[in-house]
This record gives C-alpha cells, structure tokens and sequence, in this order.
C-alpha cells in the first residue's frame, strides 16, 4: 500500500508545479491581454526574456518645435456672413517669402523688398511668433496688380513708435503713375491677412492730409482679414485728418474697404483712431474695436482759435456718398475729445447711410457731442442709421 502511495503523490506535486503560473510571467501580462493558454498558444518558458515593444514617438533629433500663433484677433461672438470679396487669400502658392526659417532673416529691408516686388508675400521665420522693426515705410508699387501680405498668425510688423509701416498710393507718381485717372484704378489690389500692425506712427507726415499711421492706402483697392492693429499713432490735431490705423482716400469703382476678424487697440490721433477715410464706404465684418481715442480739439470744421479734430474714438467717416456697415462687430470703451466716441459718420449731401447689425456699442464717450438716442456715435446722412439685433448703450 505505501509503495503505491509514494508515486502516487509525487506525480500530484509534479502536475501542481506545471499548473501554477509563474509570478513572472502574471507580472509580464498586460491588463487585459489574455493568456497563452487562453489564446491557445503555448506559453514561453519563465526565462524567456520580452521584447522591448517599438517606441510610438519620434527620436527627439527629428522632432521640429511646434508652430505657436499670437492669439487670434476678432469677435468670437460675431456671426455675420463673410463674403468672398472679404475672405483671406489663398497663400499657399506665394510668389515670394520673406525670410529663410529664421528670426534672424526676417529683415525691414527684407519686407520692404518684397512688397515694392509685389504678388503674394508670406513668412518664413520660424516657428515662433516674430516682430520686424521696420527702418522704412514699405511702399506698393502702382504697377503692382495684387500685392498679398500673409503673416500666417506669427508675425508683427512694428513702426517702432517712428514711422509709418505701409504706404500705397496711386497717385504718387514717386510709386509709378499708371493712369490718368489714379484716383480711381482697380489695381493695386492690397490684402493684409493674419498680421499685427504695431507702433505705426505718420505724426507730422501730411502727405495727402496725412493720417494712416499703421497703413496709408489711396486708390486701388484694400481688404484686412484676421488682423491686428495696437498702440498706432497719428497727428494729435487737425480736422479731417485720421485713421491710426488705417486710412483709406478712393477706391476703385467706389467698392467698400471690408475689414473681417480684426481687433483695433490703443489708437491715438486727431481723429478716427482705428479707420478714418474722406468719402469711401466701410464694410465691417465680425471685429473689435477697443480704446482708441480722438484727442484733437475744435471738430471739423475746426472752431475759431483751435486747431481742430477731436472726432470718432474708433471710426471717423467724412464726404458725400458713401456708407458704413457694422455686422458681428464690438466697439467699446473708446473716446472722442469733440464727437462720436464710437463713430463720426458725416455725410455733406446727406445721401450717406449707417447700418449696423448684431453688433454691441457701449461705453464709448463722447465728451463734446452725439446724435440723441444713438450713444457714442454722432450722425448726419439719409434718414437714420438702420439698426437690428444690436445693442447700444452709454
């Protein structure tokens, strides 16, 4: 009986041993995976070594720093429809590029190069947003059909407090006369797309009347999308002369400016810090207009014994016929010394018209003067300015 037994219970310990699995192999096992012998496959002795599984990522020798972008200009709660006529360019085609993938080529001269060559102009200075410093104004040539500035979301062009940063003129016979008529010529047709225009200061340029510290534009035409304008400067006193950002005499056909998705800060001029033109319509699309302020003194025509201006915080809008539209578009806390602390809209024949459509005006000062039941802005066209879904408030 004891023979039997003995043999009996070493082949129940030998079965137990093979059964059990081993601690390192459980410890081996990914969550979830199932076991060899679940999968029916046999299972590899405990000395087997792993294998180390593939990396996912990239040796870090071919990782290339992520692009970052300066933060995005415009209202996110505008929602108006943006036409073909006031959308970006396609860039991806340039003609040219200024720069050679770094910040360091990102030059003034290199900019001003490219814009008097014309065509589609885009930037390569890295990954990093970047600020060129311009040491001269770039100036469109009139022979130019298209000229397309695309900073793709990483570049500022600064006046650096000095000068004006961009000029297009078509009836400057300096830039080439091309007509007889320059006052009303299609081309140069100037896109500024994805751009900061910083520091662009024209004070005591009067050139035109003067005025347009970050961007002067006569004839042609003009569009801004997804673009930035801050701390731009003009002339502190004058009637008639404005725009820190942006001033604008004729365009070809009588065609509106569209500006879309743009934020205009911290202007400062006699009038109009943001946009100001003598008779040309303003198509106004989905943007913001923040802390400009007029500091003339006197309006326009200026009063006896003042040098004048003081008019339109953000928008100054002078002439005959032309119009105004703003869609999607916020103007707050902006100031006019005289009138308008939001908008001055001065139509002479009164033929001119103002609609303003989903958009919020509000606590925008007008220290002299503004038309009753219209905060912030003063207005002399057809009629009234036509209004739906918007607010606006002292």
């Amino acid at each position: 009986m004891r023979s039997r037994l003995i043999p009996l219970i070493a082949a129940l310990v030998l079965l137990g041993a093979c059964s059990a699995p081993s601690s390192a192999l459980s410890e081996r096992r990914v969550a979830g995976e199932p076991s060899a012998a679940a999968s029916g496959a046999p299972a590899p002795p405990a000395s087997a070594p792993s294998k180390p599984k593939p990396s996912s990522s990239p040796s870090p020798s071919r990782t290339s720093a992520p692009a970052k972008l300066l933060p995005k200009p415009g209202n996110p709660d505008g929602h108006a429809t943006v036409p073909s006529a006031a959308r970006a360019i396609d860039t991806s085609h340039p003609t040219r590029k200024v720069g050679s993938g770094t910040p360091a080529s990102c030059t003034s001269s290199a900019v001003v190069k490219a814009v008097a060559a014309g065509g589609i102009i885009t930037f390569d200075c890295g990954p990093a947003p970047v600020t060129i410093t311009m040491t001269a104004t770039a100036k469109v040539r009139n022979a130019s059909s298209q000229v397309v500035l695309d900073g793709g979301g990483r570049v500022t062009l600064s006046g650096g407090g000095k000068r004006r940063i961009l000029y297009m003129n078509t009836c400057d016979e300096a830039q080439g006369f091309t007509t007889s008529h320059c006052q009303d010529q299609d081309t140069p047709r100037l896109t500024l797309q994805n751009l900061v225009f910083s520091k662009g200061n024209s004070t005591g340029d009067k050139t035109e009347g003067g005025g347009g510290g970050a961007v002067f534009v006569r004839g042609g035409h003009v569009k801004v999308v997804n673009s930035r304008f801050t701390g731009n400067r003009c002339d502190r006193t004058g009637p008639d002369l404005g725009g820190a950002a942006l001033r604008v005499l004729d365009q070809g056909g009588d065609d509106p400016v569209y500006v879309s998705g743009s934020t205009f800060t911290g202007g400062v001029c006699s009038n109009g810090s943001a946009l100001s033109s003598i008779g040309v319509s303003w198509i106004v699309l989905n943007s913001v207009f923040q802390d400009n302020e007029a500091v003339g003194n006197g309006a326009n025509p200026a009063r006896s014994g003042t040098p004048g201006g003081g008019s339109g915080g953000a928008i100054y809008l002078d002439g005959n016929r032309f119009t105004l539209t703003l869609d999607g578009t916020l103007i707050e806390d902006n100031k006019a010394v005289e009138g308008g602390g939001a908008v001055f809209f001065v139509s002479n024949d009164r033929t001119g018209t103002m609609t303003i459509r989903h958009s919020t005006l509000r606590r925008n000062k007008s220290a002299g003067f503004e038309t009753a039941g219209l905060p912030g802005i003063f207005f002399l066209g057809a009629g009234k300015p036509s209004t739906s879904g918007s607010k606006l408030t002292g």
